[in-house]
Formats: structure tokens, sequence, C-alpha cells
């Protein structure tokens, strides 16, 4: 039997392997699962003329190094707005798709309070570095969620690449033509995975709009988990199972 091989890509804030590494182990040695870093924190800025195609470029150059010609997609957050992208560009390299909480905010006639939410996110703009990571991730809850503080001791080097990343996220989003008609068409099964305490205004909201239109759309709700304390890090091995069922069924079509 052939190893299944998917790629996971992480979402805007933390890297590929502590994003991933619980989830990965979860799915067993039998799974080829290569955690793929984002092409936007591949130097200390921003690449120029950064946007999502630069991602889709990233997943191709990842999967010819492998001599991939199919794969599983598995993205989270930023990384699956650039999953999302994948997909409608290059349907036929995929044998599923997998979007963990993914976001979006192109020009797709959103509700008001969606609207609404996406000026608050493009705000932040103006926030100064100490500030900015607070008030992100509120925007990505429900207001009655906790969030935990910030470890204890300086924060990892990585983390002052944030936001710019997050940045050139909400910049991209403003301009990027996503085509819903190619995503109508794309014929794979397509999972997404949502927290039931997160932004329903947001990701909830992405999760609706995407239901109406691929042909083959399953949601699963984690009804305790949020978009800072996601099922890939927290449940694993329930999302294990789930990807699992998913991508067999997807073999088998």
């Amino acid at each position: 039997m052939e190893p299944i091989r998917v790629i996971l890509l992480p979402g805007s804030v933390l890297p590929a392997q502590p994003a991933y590494g619980a989830l990965i182990e979860a799915l067993g040695p039998d799974v080829h699962a290569v955690a793929k870093d984002l092409e936007l924190y591949a130097g200390d800025d921003p690449p120029p003329g950064w946007s999502l195609d630069t991602e889709i470029d990233g997943v191709l150059r990842e999967a010819r190094e492998r001599g991939w010609e199919t794969f599983h997609l598995v993205g989270y957050s930023g990384g699956g707005a650039a999953a999302l992208a994948f997909a409608a560009k290059h349907p036929g390299r995929l044998l599923s798709l997998t979007l963990l909480e993914a976001v979006w905010a192109g020009n797709w006639d959103w509700s008001p309070a969606h609207g609404e939410l996406w000026k608050q996110y493009e705000q932040l703009e103006a926030l100064p570095p100490e500030q900015f990571m607070a008030v992100f991730m509120r925007l990505g809850v429900k207001p009655d969620v906790v969030l935990p503080p910030p470890p204890p001791g300086p924060p990892p080097p990585w983390m002052a690449k944030r936001p710019p990343g997050i940045k050139a996220f909400l910049e991209t989003f403003k301009s990027y033509d996503l085509s819903r008609a190619r995503l109508a068409a794309f014929e794979k099964p397509v999972l997404f995975v949502l927290g039931g305490l997160s932004n329903p205004d947001d990701y909830g909201e992405v999760a609706d709009r995407l239901a109406t239109v691929f042909l083959d759309f399953r949601l699963e709700v984690f009804p305790d988990r949020h978009h800072f304390d996601p099922p890939h890090r927290i449940e694993p091995e329930r999302l294990a199972g789930l990807l699992r069922g998913h991508w067999e069924r997807a073999v088998q079509m």
C-alpha cells in the first residue's frame, strides 16, 4: 500500500513544526506528512511582491522535490487561504483539501458583520508591535473567551516577523482574486474544521460560504476549541482520525 502523502501549511503565527508536531505524531508513521513553513517567513521580512501565489509556488516546489505528483493538502488559518488558492489553480494535483479554520476576506459579498470585523483587522496596521498580537487574537474568538497570557520570558526570535507577516496577509486579501467558479469545479472532498469558540463572523462565515461553493464539503465542529487552541494542537488524535477517514474516502472516489 502506498503511503499517504500530505502537505500541511501553518497559519500566520506558529511555525509549521510546533503547529503540527502533535498531529503528525498522532497520524502515525504510514503518513508521509510534511509540515511546510510559509514562504512569507523565509527571510527577515516578507518577500517583495508576496501574495498567495508565492505560497502556491512554494507548495509546488515542495511536491516537486519529493516527487509527488498528487497529494493531500491541509491548511490552517492563513495557510488555509493559501490552500484554497492552490485548489483553485491546481485542482488536479490534489487528492483532497482540508481547511482548518481557513480565513478569507476577498470580494465575496460578505455579511455586514464579516465586513465590520475586517475593518477592525485593517485597523491593526496602525498599532505598535507591543499591542498588535493581543488585539489580533481577541478578534479571532468569541467575546467571552478567556485568552491565555503570553508565556513568560522573552518571545522567540520568529515572533518579530509575525506582525509584518499578518499585515501582508491583510494586504493581499484586498486584491487577490480567488475564483469561486474554479473552487466550484473542484471535485475532490473538502473537510472544514471549525472551533466552536472562534469568532463566527470570521471562520464560521467562511465555512458557511464554502459549503455553498464546493461540490463535496463536510464541516466538523470542535465545540471547545478556538482559533488559538486549535484541534491540530489540542485534540490531535481526534483530528487524525477525521483526516484518515477523509483521505480514505478521497482515494476511493
